[in-house]
């Protein structure tokens, strides 16, 4: 007996809270598979009568809905729920209100969804992946985990260098209005859609696949409706520094509203900061994070050769780099497609850097694959392989001709690294990548992947060493010293050439134009002596070469007059911004206006021109940033003091992520974290 269906209520306030989807909003349904969600039908007549009454439910996805490929589940009523498919059954006692749940299988495709009780009443929800779903195969046991990898808006991104990681605050936004609906848009922008858009909607069951989608999709390199388009120049006209952008928010809106054209500019933190947000959005448990001294090995030979010449300039037409950093995302599933032992963490890597399969992407590869050195196993195992173990090569180039290895210490993959759980200090996750150097484990590791540069590595120690130090409070805008330590270490007296360089760099290992320089040719070292040799940096030479990165590299080569024998010291200074002082006037509470008074010093010898700051924070600004453009230029040890008014629309612990831009300056950053009471 087919029941008299009159009014429904969706219960999206109630839905939406048990899936853990409320904060973006109750408007609409929007839940996750493998978990049952609730619909109330109330009656025109008759009543409900277990056993008796019937109702024929379709659940449909895509624009080809068929269920042999899962996109379509037709059922009936079920005496209780089946969480481990689609089914449906009915919660309340016989009466003129049904309360009906439905669940859907926990492998059942995400995306939109029409729902049709008995062929003519419909309505839509929106299924998401279900990380608190055992059967989900993005399932993560842990609610601090799940709090910080699939609900946190607002998180910690480490640039820099090695000797000196800095933490940027990113806002990623993922449940702000229209994030959703903009990352929905983006599977189905995506050229495998257009070219099968029922393979595609049913290829969403699967996480490995949609996260390669996304890996592709956040970049436009393939000319494919992607969200960012890359620019590593020294300018960016046409669009604006990847500096500049505070969080992922505006970055969506921008591509969904202009008719999905790239979003111009990104770099790695970028797109791997759109590809954590969009994976979040979806339910795909995701974290940002960062390798530094990344290699980029085109060649796959797992080494990078950089060739010098005797005055210590680089051969820059080699294609292999050495980043000074690189970010990607990792994203949390099980692997059913491998062998037992490779689920958990899973590296993608959405800047474009070398096509897979066709096409500008790369992963999801366990991270154990590569800490097992299995470069067989999928995805694109060899490329991450190489960014975090790749052997650095340096070979001098002498003016004769002739060539000679440079003996260097520096190391690929060091402080592999991601915001902690709840905190926001540095996680070093290097472990999960890596065996320790040394180690017996590290070398059977290299002989499975063939990595012979390492494999046939001399030990000794060389007669001559060489280090860089620094002395204390290097910042802009001031001139300071840095000094090149040479040590003889063997019973013979030595003469020697010392050149010491220094070049801004850009983060991708792009060098820039000299900063300093020193180049003396007789350097006499007494057998076990040691010479300290300084290099001035003064503003007025390296205030026009950094790069927006504010990174100098310093280059210090040492070559044996009588062995020919060369060594090296590389070091990279990150140059401090000034600290922006970020003060919350008024008590914190939800609905409440507040004001963020807002301090810099200029500490540069010359005037700010063109000044402002823009603030930005999830729940914390109604979804969009706040700018106040100062009046005045700023001059020299003056402070530049603004108050912006903003009011928050949700209690708990947030983000203020805070920008300062000027002419000389550029983007400055820095945040709060704000307590918000009820």
């Amino acid at each position: 007996m087919a029941l008299d269906i009159g009014t429904w209520d969706l219960a999206c306030q109630f839905n939406n809270t048990d899936h853990h989807t409320e904060l973006n909003g109750t408007d609409r349904l929007i839940v996750r598979r493998g978990q049952a969600f609730t619909i109330n039908l109330y009656l025109n007549s008759g009543s409900y009568q277990p056993g008796y009454s019937q109702l024929h439910i379709t659940a449909e996805t895509g624009p080809q809905p068929e269920e042999q490929y899962g996109t379509r589940a037709v059922l009936g009523l079920s005496d209780e729920i089946d969480d481990t498919r689609w089914s449906a059954a009915v919660s309340s006692p016989s009466g003129d209100t049904v309360c009906l749940s439905v669940c859907a299988a926990p492998d059942a495709p995400i995306g939109r969804y029409v729902l049709t009780l008995d062929g003519h009443i419909q309505f839509d929800f929106i299924l998401l992946f279900n990380p608190w779903c055992p059967r989900d195969v993005v399932y993560m046991d842990c609610e601090e985990k799940l709090a910080e990898y699939v609900l946190a808006q607002d998180g910690i991104i480490f640039r820099g260098d090695v000797e000196y990681p800095v933490p940027l605050a990113w806002y990623f936004g993922q449940f702000e209005e229209g994030i959703l609906d903009a990352c929905l848009r983006i599977l189905d922008m995506n050229p495998k859609h257009s070219r099968n858009p029922g393979k595609d909607c049913s290829g969403r069951r699967n996480v490995i696949y949609v996260t390669r989608v996304l890996s592709a999709m956040i970049n436009s390199n393939d000319r494919d409706y992607g969200v960012l388009e890359g620019c590593w120049k020294d300018t960016f006209e046409g669009g604006v520094s990847p500096m500049s952008w505070r969080g992922s928010v505006q970055i969506l809106r921008t591509w969904s509203s202009t008719s999905c054209l790239p979003v111009r500019y990104g770099q790695c933190w970028v797109f791997a900061a759109v590809a954590c947000t969009v994976s979040r959005a979806l339910g795909i448990p995701c974290r940002v994070v960062t390798n530094f001294y990344s290699a980029h090995d085109t060649n796959s030979n797992l080494v990078i050769e950089r060739y010098l010449n005797e005055k210590g300039e680089i051969d820059s037409s080699t294609r292999d780099m050495i980043w000074n950093y690189h970010c990607w995302v990792e994203s949390w599933m099980t692997r059913p497609d491998l062998p037992p032992g490779f689920d958990g963490w899973q590296a993608s890597d959405p800047t474009p850097q070398e096509k897979s399969e066709g096409v500008f992407c790369c992963g999801p590869v366990p991270l154990r694959a590569i800490k097992e050195g299995e470069l067989t196993f999928k995805y694109d195992a060899p490329f991450v392989f190489a960014e975090v173990n790749a052997d650095l090569v340096h070979i001098l180039k002498y003016n004769d001709g002739s060539t000679r290895k440079i003996v260097n210490e520096q190391k690929v993959g060091q402080k592999i690294s991601t915001k902690s759980v709840g905190r926001d200090a540095r996680e070093d996750i290097t472990h999960l990548y890596k065996y320790p150097e040394g180690s017996v484990e590290e070398r059977q590791v290299f002989e499975k992947a063939n990595h012979q540069s390492k494999l046939h590595q001399q030990q000794a120690k060389p007669g001559l060493q060489i280090t860089i130090k620094l002395s204390t409070g290097i910042r802009k805008g001031c001139d300071f010293d840095v000094f090149a330590i040479v040590t003889n270490n063997t019973e013979e007296d030595k003469k020697c050439r010392l050149v010491f360089a220094s070049r801004a760099v850009s983060y991708n290992g792009v060098i820039g134009r000299e900063c300093g320089f020193k180049d003396l040719l007789n350097v006499e070292l007494a057998p076990g002596g040691e010479r300290k040799v300084p290099l001035r940096l003064n503003y007025s030479q390296y205030c026009n070469n950094l790069t927006e990165d504010n990174l100098i590299r310093l280059g210090a080569l040492l070559i044996d007059y009588s062995t020919k024998e060369a060594v090296m010291a590389m070091r990279d200074i990150v140059l401090d911004d000034p600290e922006i002082k970020i003060r919350i006037l008024g008590e914190p509470k939800e609905k409440r206006k507040l004001a963020a008074e807002l301090t810099l010093q200029n500490p540069l010898p010359e005037t700010l021109q063109g000044c402002c700051f823009t603030i930005e924070g999830a729940n914390l600004t109604g979804g969009s940033s706040i700018t106040e453009k100062l009046e005045s230029p700023i001059e020299p040890g003056q402070e530049a003091k603004v108050k912006i008014y903003f009011t928050p629309t949700q209690s708990g612990l947030c983000k203020l992520v805070v920008d300062f831009d000027s002419d000389k300056l550029g983007h400055v950053r820095g945040y709060k974290n704000v307590i918000i009471g009820k």
